[in-house]
């Protein structure tokens, strides 16, 4: 039910669809999702810019888009972004931040309210999109009732992040991350949703072998980056920039959430490697920490820095501006991805398109599209000697740096630029669109 205090949003008037393309229903549960997320808060990174950009450019291809959240802590009720765009956050669950692994204990209150709020305002939608599998579970319901397809974007596996984490020893099980429940329900989700985006090949395939999901059930798309805001500068706008933000061609850059699966422990057992190759090597690390929980993990990798004597070497910068995160990219010598689990890889396609040689790992989507040498570089997560002399290569010689930086840009900004991947997308919901229409919601229509 829709709990006390909850009004309905000022701007949920019925729209005018006759004009438009169709009404689309994007599902993103979990994080800050706003038009200008705040990146780096908990739960809240390349998910996030993952569905603003593609909800972006499918209102530019002339569609009506709700982006749908949660509602917490003193967030207003929507945020509009243009004509064709807004983020409509539903209350439920309380005021207090829930962190994606618990937000599964709530859907029922999400569901209600939404329906509530759709059928109070006569809202029509042709599909559901949803992300992560929190979304997902609770976006087949309303699909369900409302009677209209149902597309689902994964993002992550929770079967592949069990393997991950018993790999490396660090098996939360329930207590944590409560596997054994998100796997049920991701097995059963995938079969009754319309279709599953994978965002890689790799993901494809483990749907299918380890989910039992026919091959036809599931299209691979891949995320994009905004091709107009990541580019490469001139080597004098470079300068500015790198005398701006305290960087040098001697820097490696790792960007990302405070979270284990980032890497952050490999590319610091890497440092003292590299350092024997490039002297004057340093680490600028933003690690975006809010949480107790992340800031102590922040602690553990600032006591290993000191335990491998490197602490001089390694800039410890924190979050940055959403204003600076294109700079940041073309600032550094080398841009490094060191997650021993991504399902992609948005920052290190992003750090291509702005020209910076770019080291990814073998545990990622991104390293089965790229070609190594040509676009990028790739090193084994759990080998820091193997990861320091990759990232060393394009330090150390002009010729293979010069390739990274032209054609991991060329190839960015070809393959993943969200228009394309938004054109990919919409043709595939329009091929489930008006599946479950029966013969009297063909005579309104």
């Amino acid at each position: 039910m829709i709990g006390p205090g909850y009004t309905m949003p000022r701007d949920t008037a019925p729209r005018d669809n006759s004009a438009s393309m169709g009404s689309l229903m994007m599902i993103s549960l979990h994080g800050y999702v706003a038009g200008s997320p705040e990146l780096g808060k908990p739960d809240t990174g390349g998910q996030v810019v993952f569905v603003m950009e593609l909800a972006k450019r499918f209102a530019r291809l002339g569609y009506k888009v709700d982006v749908i959240t949660r509602r917490f802590e003193d967030q207003p009720e929507e945020d509009r972004i243009n004509d064709n765009l807004r983020v409509w956050r539903i209350p439920f669950g309380g005021r207090d931040f829930i962190r994606k692994e618990d937000m599964h204990d709530w859907y029922g209150d999400f569901v209600s309210n939404l329906l509530a709020a759709i059928r109070a305002n006569d809202l029509k939608y042709d599909v559901v999109n949803s992300h992560y599998w929190d979304a997902g579970v609770s976006g087949q319901k309303v699909a369900e009732e409302l009677q209209i397809p149902h597309v689902h974007t994964p993002h992550s596996l929770g079967w592949w992040k069990q393997k991950d984490m018993k790999s490396l020893g660090k098996d939360d099980g329930e207590g944590n991350y409560r596997f054994k429940e998100r796997i049920q329900k991701e097995f059963v989700l995938y079969r009754a949703c319309d279709h599953v985006i994978a965002t890689t090949e790799q993901q494809a395939q483990l749907i299918e072998d380890h989910y039992d999901l026919p091959s036809d059930h599931i299209t691979m798309i891949p995320p994009g980056i905004d091709e107009q805001r990541f580019t490469a500068v001139t080597p004098s706008q470079l300068s500015d920039v790198r005398q701006r933000l305290g960087m040098s061609a001697k820097d490696v850059y790792v960007v990302g959430r405070a979270a284990t699966n980032k890497g952050y422990d490999l590319i610091l057992k890497s440092m003292p490697y590299l350092a024997e190759l490039q002297p004057d090597a340093r680490l600028v690390l933003a690690a975006g920490a809010n949480s107790a929980k992340d800031k102590e993990l922040l602690a553990s990798w600032q006591k290993l820095a000191g335990e491998l004597e490197i602490g001089d070497r390694i800039d410890w910068r924190g979050y940055v501006a959403d204003e600076d995160l294109a700079d940041y990219y073309r600032a550094p010598g080398v841009f490094a991805l060191p997650s021993r689990y991504e399902p992609f890889g948005m920052t290190a396609v992003e750090a291509m398109a702005c020209g910076t040689p770019t080291v990814l790992t073998t545990r990622g989507g991104l390293f089965e599209q790229v070609t190594f040498g040509e676009h990028a570089l790739i090193a084994d997560p759990t080998r820091p000697i193997e990861f320091a002399a990759m990232v060393n290569m394009p330090m150390q010689h002009d010729w293979l740096r010069h390739k990274l930086n032209v054609e991991g840009a060329r190839f960015a900004r070809r393959t993943f630029g969200w228009t394309g991947i938004a054109r990919r997308t919409v043709a595939l919901f329009e091929q489930y669109r008006g599946k479950y229409l029966t013969p009297d919601m063909m005579a309104e229509a």
